[in-house]
C-alpha cells in the first residue's frame, strides 16, 4: 500500500473553482477525495464519513471556517490545513490558536498544498518518529534532529523549521514571503524578507558541503528558494 492509499481528505472551498483545483491535485497524489462548498455540508461529512484532514477555507457561508474549526476541534483531532485568502494575520493566528496544524494563503501552489498535506498526514500517524529522508539527509520531526552523513547537525529551532518546510516541498520555489508565513507566521518583528536571507545563510553553513555552491537549498534569483533533494527514501 503506498502512503496516500486509502487516505482520504475533505476539501472545503465555497468556490468551486478552487475546490476542483485542489481535488484534481490531491487525485493525482493517489488520494480519496470528498468536498463541501459550506461550513453545514463540511461538518456533516466529518462527522459522518472518517476523512484523515480537512482542507478547510476560513471565508465560508453559512458556518464560517474558523467556527467550523473550532466544533471539529470539541471532540477530533483530525488534522486541519486551513485555506485563506484575507491578507491580515489575525485569522490566521486564531485558527492557529484554535487548534489548526497549518495554513496556506491564497493563491497557492496546488503541489505545495499536497505536500503538506502529506507530511501532516505522516506526522499524525503516530508510532516511529517521522522521518524525511533524502540520501544522507535525515530530518527526524518528532525528535526534532537533524543527521547529515551519520553526524548529527545542531540546528536552532528556526533554521529547523525552515529546513523542514523547504524540505517538505522539494523542488518547488518557494518565496522569501511565503517562507516568512510559513515558519514565522508573519509575527511582530518577524516581518522583514531578511530574516528569510540571513537563516538561510545560517543554514547553509550547517549543511551544505560548499555554502557557496549550495547542493540542497538552491537560490532562484528573484523568486526564492528551492529544496533540491537527492534521490528520496519513503
Amino acid at each position: 500500500m503506498t502512503e496516500t492509499e486509502g487516505r482520504r481528505v475533505l476539501v472545503v472551498d465555497d468556490d468551486e473553482r478552487i475546490r476542483a483545483l485542489v481535488e484534481r491535485a490531491l487525485r493525482e497524489a493517489g488520494f480519496e477525495t470528498r468536498t463541501a462548498g459550506d461550513g453545514r455540508d463540511a461538518l456533516a461529512i466529518a462527522w459522518e464519513r472518517q476523512v484523515d484532514l480537512v482542507v478547510l477555507d476560513i471565508g465560508l457561508p453559512t458556518v464560517d471556517g474558523l467556527d467550523v474549526l473550532h466544533r471539529l476541534r470539541a471532540d477530533s483531532q483530525i488534522p486541519v490545513i486551513l485555506l485563506t485568502g484575507r491578507a491580515g494575520e489575525t485569522d490566521r493566528v486564531v485558527g492557529l490558536e484554535l487548534g489548526a496544524d497549518d495554513y496556506v494563503v491564497k493563491p497557492f501552489s496546488p503541489r505545495e498544498l499536497v505536500a503538506r498535506v502529506r507530511t501532516i498526514l505522516r506526522r499524525s500517524r503516530g508510532g516511529d518518529h517521522f522521518k524525511i529522508v533524502y540520501g544522507q539527509l535525515v530530518i527526524d520531526l518528532d525528535a526534532r534532529e537533524v543527521s547529515l552523513h551519520g553526524a548529527p547537525v545542531e540546528l536552532a529551532a528556526k533554521e529547523l523549521d525552515l529546513l523542514v518546510c523547504l524540505a517538505s516541498a522539494p523542488r518547488i520555489v518557494l518565496s522569501r514571503r511565503k517562507l516568512l508565513q510559513s515558519v514565522w507566521h508573519d509575527t511582530s518583528g518577524w516581518t522583514s524578507e531578511s530574516t528569510v536571507t540571513e537563516h538561510v545563510y545560517r543554514l547553509r553553513n550547517k549543511i551544505e558541503e560548499d555554502p557557496r555552491k549550495p547542493r540542497w537549498i538552491r537560490t532562484v534569483r528573484g523568486a526564492g528558494y528551492r529544496f533540491e533533494p537527492r534521490e528520496a527514501q519513503r
